[in-house]
């Protein structure tokens, strides 16, 4: 496993984790049955919930931009060294994000948004 992968397999635990945070700050706000059924007329989430609703939504996105990004530097085989660097700044801005939205803090979730996707571009400009 090379660091770029390593960094992607970081990510998608995070992303998990992220997920499970959402479902257990929901459960606080919704009622079993609600979590459990079809999720067409749940409410909509407030708070907490309802920013690590937002939080885990923009995270999967985020991993759907990273992932090709990331796989198509690996089958390229040379990997500017640079890369690296990208991809770690990358998942620590993801991090920052995450916890920066939890806590509700809105332009710093901005800033650190636009540090990860400045990240994953400069990684697509390298694969060309």
């Amino acid at each position: 496993m090379t660091t770029l992968t390593g960094v992607l397999a970081l990510y998608g635990l995070v992303v998990m984790v992220t997920i499970l945070v959402q479902v257990l700050a929901a459960a606080q706000k919704l009622d079993l049955t609600q979590l459990a059924g079809n999720r067409e007329s749940l409410p909509s989430l407030t708070g907490l919930a309802g920013r690590m609703d937002k939080a885990q939504m923009n995270s999967v996105v985020a991993l759907a931009l990273f992932a090709p990004a990331v796989l198509i530097l690996e089958a390229r085989g040379d990997i500017p060294p640079v890369a690296a660097s990208l991809a770690w700044i990358f998942l620590l801005a993801r991090i920052a994000y995450v916890v920066v939205f939890a806590l509700g803090i809105p332009w710093l979730r901005t800033a650190v948004w636009l540090v990860g996707y400045i990240m994953t571009f400069w990684l697509y400009l390298l694969a060309l």
